[in-house]
């Protein structure tokens, strides 16, 4: 049997699976990585300790699944939409304004660039059309400016690649310096439809990045490759001895982590349910993690205000993806329940009971519900709501100047405390979720489901929040390893093992679970929403109050 190996490079950790043609995984392997934040909003890594732990992980899960390297068919690889800059040698070049050398990424999530967002969201270019008309500080273009005004002499002008994370990844394994049209449309400014695609010379000229026209664009990218296409003469004799692979084993062109982990949803085939739209359009996917990314495919290009997107072929040939997003989930939950007084008694009574601190919270809020006589955990938060924007609005606003917001605090410090602020922040996300989601089919889409994936899946509590906010089932693919399994998917393709991505998904897409929403506690959630939205409408209004003269 034909094997595939998927690599995702999340925030924190390299991950890799070995999976079969039927979408099995047969092992899996994990390793950390290094993340430098020297001060606020700044986040570095390294590419030489990431592809440290892709060897490492690659290993890892080959010797556990027992799996021959000679069955290996295909590789993937994934990545987060992070910036690596090499020098003239190919070597890293540092990104770093404190001195840390071995830094040669600017993370997604750094905010460093702002100022420079701003100036390049003025020049209302017709580029930014296809990012919801503003265009996010954490894409390429914002970092490359504020890399070329900040860090001149010592990294732009010794500067000679540009990589966003997952071309880096397969530039390291096969030596080829083609882009994907993932990473190039959905966080660079490359322009792709369905007639032509290329970069725009007035573009990069109106906002200050015209040295990157020179030899047409060679830092940063001249050949673009579709996931699931070739990338190369697939891994190089280097890369393989250094991953126990063979030479010349085919690898994919790669694709954005969050795209990955879409592409392994949307082939999972939901267990008594008939969903609505076609077998890849008019779904919703939720990938969470330390963020959350929100997909959606269209056969027509849609464009959606403060939504990125409409992006041609950067997920399934043929198809238009429009891309939401929440800049902290999994992250926004870790900082609130670590940050409240009652955190590490509520953490040392979770492990005598051998529970996740989030199992235990739920379990502690069911005793609440019961106890005060509530129909559900939910309504517990009447007089309690939350405003998530913590680190600034991706989707539907644009906004990175919005901030968290807090209304109906106590001087209680105690585990219920706890409990009930967690509630509150689960709750909120799931109401920006549902905002993105509805800014999504005022302007065409008509979603009638929504699939669940990432770390956040395992959490009861926040995948019944979903339904019962959002109003429609929930997917969840019965693998936790949705990423992992999208970019082996793309390995297989790179193979030509299916004859289409399409076919790939149907083949290794597996089956899912769905949950229904509850109608009663939706008309409790519809409340909240309106008080969430009237939270937005306030700070706004006290941005203005003190801002005034």
């Amino acid at each position: 049997m034909k094997h595939f190996i998927g690599v995702d490079v999340g925030t924190a950790s390299v991950r890799a699976a070995v999976v079969d043609c039927k979408g099995n995984i047969i092992a899996t392997s994990t390793e950390e990585i290094k993340i430098w934040n020297p001060k606020a909003d700044f986040y570095e890594q390294s590419s030489h300790d990431i592809w440290k732990a892709v060897i490492k992980t690659v290993r890892g899960a080959v010797d556990k699944s027992g799996v021959g390297k000679e069955s290996v068919s295909g590789i993937g690889f994934d990545g987060t939409c992070s910036l690596v800059v090499l020098d003239k040698d190919c070597k890293p070049l540092s990104v770093s304004q404190t001195g840390l050398a071995e830094c040669n990424i600017v993370m997604w999530m750094d905010h460093r660039a702002a100022e420079q967002a701003s100036v390049i969201n003025s020049t209302k270019h017709d580029v930014l059309q296809y990012v919801g008309g503003k265009m996010s500080l954490e894409m390429e273009p914002p970092k490359l400016l504020w890399l070329k005004q900040n860090l001149k002499d010592h990294c732009w002008d010794k500067a000679e690649q540009f990589f966003d994370l997952p071309d880096f990844l397969t530039w390291k394994a096969t030596g080829s310096m083609s882009r994907s049209q993932c990473s190039l449309v959905c966080k660079c400014g490359y322009t792709a439809t369905s007639k032509e695609h290329g970069w725009d010379d007035s573009f990069m000229t109106s906002i200050g990045l015209q040295d990157l026209i020179e030899n047409e664009y060679v830092k940063i990218g001249q050949e673009v490759r579709k996931p699931g296409e070739p990338c190369g003469n697939g891994l190089s004799e280097e890369a393989a001895a250094e991953l126990g692979l063979l030479p010349a084993t085919p690898v994919s062109t790669s694709i954005i982590d969050a795209h990955a982990g879409a592409i392994g949803c949307l082939g999972c085939q939901p267990t008594h349910l008939s969903v609505e739209g076609s077998e890849v359009t008019g779904h919703l996917v939720l990938i969470c993690g330390t963020s959350t990314c929100h997909m959606v495919l269209s056969a027509q290009p849609v464009f959606v205000p403060g939504v990125w997107g409409p992006y041609y072929s950067t997920m399934i040939p043929g198809y238009w993806n429009n891309e939401g997003g929440q800049s902290a989930t999994g992250k926004l939950i870790d900082f609130v329940v670590e940050n409240h007084s009652a955190f590490t008694e509520a953490s040392e009574l979770a492990s005598k009971r051998g529970m996740h601190i989030h199992d235990y919270l739920n379990y502690v809020l069911n005793n609440m519900a019961v106890s005060r006589g509530r129909q559900s955990v939910s309504e517990l938060t009447e007089d309690l709501h939350v405003w998530p924007d913590y680190h600034g609005n991706r989707s539907p606003l644009a906004d990175p100047t919005l901030k968290g917001m807090v209304c109906g605090l106590t001087l209680l410090a105690s585990v219920e405390s706890l409990a009930l602020l967690y509630l509150a922040t689960v709750q909120a996300l799931a109401y920006g979720t549902r905002h993105i989601l509805d800014k999504m089919n005022d302007s065409g889409h008509k979603i009638s489901a929504v699939y669940i994936c990432g770390g956040l899946r395992k959490n009861e509590l926040f995948v019944k929040t979903n339904a019962d906010v959002i109003g429609l089932p929930i997917i969840l693919p019965d693998t936790s390893e949705t990423v992992l399994l999208g970019s082996a998917i793309l390995g297989a393709c790179a193979s030509h093992t299916f004859a289409s991505t399409e076919e790939a998904l149907k083949q290794m897409g597996g089956q899912g679970t769905a949950i229904s929403p509850n109608d009663y506690v939706k008309r409790f959630h519809d409340k909240k929403y309106k008080v969430f939205l009237k939270m937005l409408e306030h700070q706004k209004e006290y941005q203005t109050i003190m801002a005034s003269t």
